[in-house]
């Protein structure tokens, strides 16, 4: 099985702006727009209805034929037999996700500042580095700043696909890809907007 590109808008949910009765709603729109990835976050103790939206969420992306990434919970992932899960630094190792998911999976990993453990993730065969936040972020506004020349030297570094996350809009999202990014991660710029849709594709139209 061939594993999906790592190139273009990444849009990844949230909790707060996206009530239950909105989610794979607002998600759909996002996918119209042209959405590349799409990761389900949702950091509740909920269980039952993590994997009620999380299925309902991967069964929308596969008729997209586009990937949905779990933030953190790798079991999540196994259970809904999703295209792979995205980890950070207080999550389960990247070697237990691997064994669990296996080869086919795609897992990405927050490497928030820093070169050194990027390089230490595509060691261990993480198949994207994120990096960020390299703007403010109203998701996670006391984040890691991250400076744009990370990207360049990462570009020149890594050779896996390398995504920027962090208060991204589409009008500073150029400066990220001329520096080297390969996919842009955003939260609020595509579903705090009135029109997902609209402001899905402004984001889409930067890799054409």
């Amino acid at each position: 099985m061939h594993k999906p590109s790592c190139r273009g808008l990444y849009a990844i949910t949230d909790a707060a702006l996206l009530p239950d009765d909105r989610l794979v709603t607002a998600v759909e729109q996002a996918l119209l727009g042209g959405a590349r990835l799409v990761q389900y976050r949702d950091k509740s103790s909920d269980g039952a209805r993590r994997l009620t939206q999380a299925r309902a969420l991967n069964a929308l992306c596969r008729r997209h034929d586009v990937p949905l990434i779990i933030n953190d919970d790798v079991e999540l992932a196994a259970q809904i037999g999703a295209a792979g899960v995205h980890i950070g630094k207080d999550d389960p190792a990247f070697a237990t996700a691997r064994a669990r998911l296996g080869a086919t999976a795609l897992i990405g990993v927050s490497c928030y500042d820093c070169l050194a453990l990027a390089l230490d993730a595509e060691r261990a065969g993480a198949d994207y580095i994120a990096f960020g936040a390299f703007f403010p972020s109203p998701t996670k506004p006391a984040e890691i700043q991250a400076p744009l020349g990370l990207l360049r030297e990462a570009k020149i570094t890594l050779t896996v696909p390398i995504v920027a996350i962090g208060g991204i809009t589409p009008d500073n999202a150029p400066s990220l890809l001329n520096a080297g990014a390969d996919a842009l991660a955003v939260v609020s710029a595509v579903f705090a907007q009135p029109d997902i849709q609209a402001a899905a594709r402004r984001f889409a139209a930067l890799f054409h």
